[in-house]
């Protein structure tokens, strides 16, 4: 009995390729983790890489009108740009490495970032500027204390947006061997392994949304007047 258990074919043997396979997640737990534990670094780099760029563009764009269009050009172009070139154009200067993908898709978000946090410091009513101005606010204080807490809901809006997709695009570092979650299904998908293929993409599911909720609730902590507005 023991030796014909031992020769009945698992559910991802060579003779089984099952879809649900609970079995390959137990016997590739390490290898597993380790992949999710990339994709989640590589996503929140990425994230605040874009952020730190996509500030300063906003407010150079609000400052400077005449630089408005071009900003938003800029960083809507390099959207288009696809990442089986823009992470090849990386290389000879980051190398095969995590930084190579973490630069590219920091620059994919710009994208929605800039725009994020253009429209939020747009939101905010003249009124309550020029209030604040009266009060005596220079313009460092104004953006910090009033314009940035007040713009917060369309900036994490767009956040979450920029967010969820980075999740998704991070595999595609997969193409620098530095794809997280990416490399698991890109092996899937070349052995037709079935299992490692669902099971990283359901992973990369759970972690979107998981990311997304998160910043649902800094969102409320963030904004604590917001919530009698949307009961």
């Amino acid at each position: 009995m023991t030796l014909l258990a031992a020769d009945t074919p698992s559910c991802y043997s060579r003779f089984v390729n099952e879809w649900f396979c609970w079995q390959y997640v137990d016997d590739r737990q390490d290898e597993i983790v380790d992949a999710l534990v990339e994709h989640i670094g590589i996503t929140l780099a990425a994230i605040v890489f874009g952020l730190v760029i996509a500030f300063p563009l906003a407010l150079v764009a609000r400052r400077m009108p005449r630089l408005e269009s071009t900003i938003l050009a800029l960083s809507t172009g390099l959207y288009t740009v696809p990442s089986l070139a823009l992470l090849p154009l990386l290389v000879p200067f980051t190398g095969l490495s995590a930084t190579t993908v973490v630069i590219g898709l920091g620059l994919y978000a710009l994208t929605i970032l800039v725009r994020a946090f253009l429209d939020g410091l747009r939101s905010v009513p003249d009124d309550v500027r020029e209030s604040a101005v009266g009060l005596g606010y220079g313009s460092g204080r104004l953006l910090v204390r009033v314009e940035l807490p007040l713009a917060m809901p369309v900036i994490m809006a767009g956040l979450r947006v920029a967010t969820v997709s980075t999740v998704a695009l991070t595999t595609v570092g997969t193409l620098v061997a530095n794809g997280g979650l990416g490399n698991l299904i890109s092996h899937g998908v070349q052995r037709d392994f079935r299992a490692e293929l669902l099971t990283a993409a359901v992973l990369c599911v759970l972690l979107a949304v998981l990311l997304d909720v998160l910043l649902v609730l800094t969102q409320r902590l963030l904004t604590p007047w917001t919530r009698g507005a949307h009961s």
